[in-house]
């Protein structure tokens, strides 16, 4: 079933199920998209970003990448790109008069999105949320869950958690959250099933609770994302977004890993004569500058030519990527086998070097301890909740742990995975520091 770009542009807004209306406000300074952008830009959960980790825990080098300063570099590349895209489409459907602009905003804000939903300490707490559940699932606070929303825990994806964020959290809490536009809530979408899927597939990847699994149906149903066999694929312009992530953590790491003295210049020298070509290095590392100046110009020339391929293979793939059977990702499709090797190559440098290095480990290691100890309080407090239907009846401790939550503290009238779910988004929206100060408080080790 191919695609329509009117559909596909969908600038309705959800409010609730009965109230799913087109942005009436869409003025030529301040358009829907762009009010997309400003909603994420000024939300809280965007904000926390600044003390979450992207690589490298609790980092006292100020220089270092934290998830803020990632995101934005990565919506700046998705900006270009989008801009990019909207030029393609109004030469290829000019009947539809595409705002280039539009595009960029779109893509941009979904880059903004896209690690809203990572737990502090980076992907390394998500493990820990994982494993958690997974070696406590036989618990009585636990067994009584369903599969499918036992599976939500299990394989717990911060892609998931953007998507709850900026539909249900942020701003209006269980009220349509930010209301983004349909456009840009699809383009946010990587993984466009449930948590179901990661059996078949063996990966934690999936993009939606089953909370929000009829909100993510009206989406995906209004931008015309299904499929002839009834599933849903991805909006085109999602693997932009995830292709401007690909080539700015593929790069951006080995940089922050150069400036703390976990790699070298031999190491990077081979990966840039791939990306940037030999003669282009060679100059450059002849020029009067520091050693970290050399890496960042090279990690800046690099992105810019990465950026200009990922183009040219959305553009000569552009019947796939809207066709029912479309491709995994865009790096894959690279036909400049250089650009394709040097980005391989700087993920198994990463892999190598960087996320083995011994401060890095030890910093997980403590990770590991402080999300368990909020698990450990917080889960069985939130059942004994469940169970006692008010606070004031809770022993002590678990009263008090839960009163840590503030307004996040479960509704003792929801479901069991309903509160639960709160925990998580609680722990979730901790910077690394919070989380640190929290453990510590239920340790009895505060200030």
């Amino acid at each position: 079933m191919l695609l329509d770009w009117n559909n596909l542009l969908c600038k309705k807004r959800f409010y609730s199920f009965e109230e799913i209306k087109v942005d009436k406000y869409d003025d030529f300074y301040r358009n829907s998209f762009h009010k997309d952008y400003d909603r994420i830009i000024f939300s809280n959960s965007f904000r926390r970003l600044s003390k979450k980790t992207q690589v490298h825990p609790l980092s006292k080098n100020d220089h270092v990448h934290n998830r803020l300063t990632h995101s934005l570099e990565v919506a700046s590349v998705g900006r270009s790109l989008g801009l990019r895209a909207g030029e393609f489409l109004n030469k290829k459907f000019p009947e539809i008069k595409v705002n280039p602009y539009d595009i960029a905003y779109i893509v941009q804000t979904a880059c903004l999105s896209h690690d809203i939903g990572n737990p502090p300490f980076g992907h390394a707490g998500e493990e820990v949320i994982k494993e958690w559940f997974k070696n406590h699932k036989k618990k009585k606070y636990l067994k009584t869950l369903s599969k499918k929303k036992m599976n939500d825990f299990l394989h717990l994806d911060g892609n998931a958690q953007s998507f709850r964020i900026v539909s249900q959290l942020e701003n209006n809490m269980f009220s349509g959250g930010i209301s983004l536009t349909f456009a840009t809530l699809g383009t946010l979408i990587k993984y466009p099933y449930s948590s179901a899927n990661c059996k078949i597939s063996g990966k934690s990847k999936f993009n939606y609770f089953q909370s929000e699994k009829d909100f993510f149906k009206s989406v995906f149903d209004e931008l015309k994302l299904v499929k002839e066999d009834g599933t849903y694929k991805r909006h085109p312009l999602s693997f932009l977004m995830e292709a401007s992530d690909d080539i700015c953590y593929g790069l951006l790491d080995l940089q922050d890993a150069f400036e703390l003295n976990i790699i070298d210049e031999n190491d990077v020298r081979k990966i840039f004569e791939l990306l940037c070509e030999e003669e282009i290095v060679s100059k450059v590392y002849e020029e009067n500058i520091s050693k970290l100046k050399k890496v960042s110009k090279l990690v800046a020339i690099s992105i810019d030519k990465l950026a200009r391929h990922v183009m040219e293979v959305f553009e000569s793939n552009y019947d796939e990527i809207i066709s029912d059977n479309q491709p995994s990702d865009l790096i894959d499709r690279f036909s400049h086998q250089k650009l394709k090797d040097g980005l391989k190559e700087a993920k198994r440098l990463a892999k190598d070097k960087i996320f083995n290095e011994k401060r890095k480990i030890e910093l997980e290691l403590g990770a590991y301890n402080i999300i368990e100890t909020l698990l450990n309080n917080l889960i069985p407090a939130t059942y004994e909740l469940y169970e006692k239907k008010e606070l004031s009846k809770l022993s002590f401790r678990n009263k008090r742990a839960l009163e840590l939550m503030g307004e996040d503290l479960p509704n003792e009238d929801k479901s069991l995975y309903t509160m639960y779910q709160r925990v998580i988004d609680y722990i979730v929206g901790m910077t690394d520091n919070y989380a640190k100060y929290v453990a510590n408080q239920l340790n009895g080790m505060g200030d």
